[in-house]
């Protein structure tokens, strides 16, 4: 046991705070349920019923489960990371699940604006309440993930001391 002189500083080690990485996870979870909810219905002109068939995101287009299943994986990844480095955080990681975040956002976005690959065959297609779900999942996930890529790197050797009144050794 080391023994410290009389009232010299205890040096504690800088850690990220996980909030960011909530954030994300937040995020990741509505992206992931909006999946599974209607995405598109379309007007098929029948005076009788308003909305059309609606289809899900699941059965509009194989990328947008994708980008979900990807961002469970990163979610797990930053989960597993807050747990192994030093300072809880891998930097390389955050950005990664932040770019795509920011690819599920404009996903979402692009199917708000106009359904990407779908030929309307002169049918008005219309964006149903899993694009906005999306579409919000998408902005956390990516918000949560810059969040926390601007805390302290995972695994540096930065002198947290030097750290703490704003520079890095």
């Amino acid at each position: 046991m080391t023994d410290y002189p009389q009232g010299a500083p205890a040096v504690r080690s800088r850690r990220a705070s996980p909030m960011g990485a909530y954030v994300t996870l937040a995020g990741v979870a509505l992206f992931t349920i909006a999946v599974f909810l209607d995405w598109l219905s379309a007007d098929i002109g029948n005076s009788d019923r308003v909305d059309g068939p609606s289809v899900s995101g699941y059965e509009t287009d194989p990328l947008i489960p994708f980008v979900a299943y990807l961002g469970i994986g990163l979610a797990a990844a930053l989960l597993y990371a807050m747990t192994r480095a030093h300072r809880r955080q891998h930097r390389g990681l955050t950005l990664t699940s932040m770019a795509v975040g920011i690819a599920a956002t404009l996903l979402a976005l692009s199917y708000l604006i106009d359904a990407p690959g779908i030929s309307e065959g002169g049918r008005d297609i219309s964006p149903e309440i899993g694009v906005w779900l999306a579409l919000v999942g998408g902005l956390l996930w990516a918000a949560g993930s810059g969040l926390f890529a601007k805390e302290i790197e995972g695994d540096d050797h930065l002198d947290d001391t030097a750290y703490g009144r704003g520079r890095a050794a």
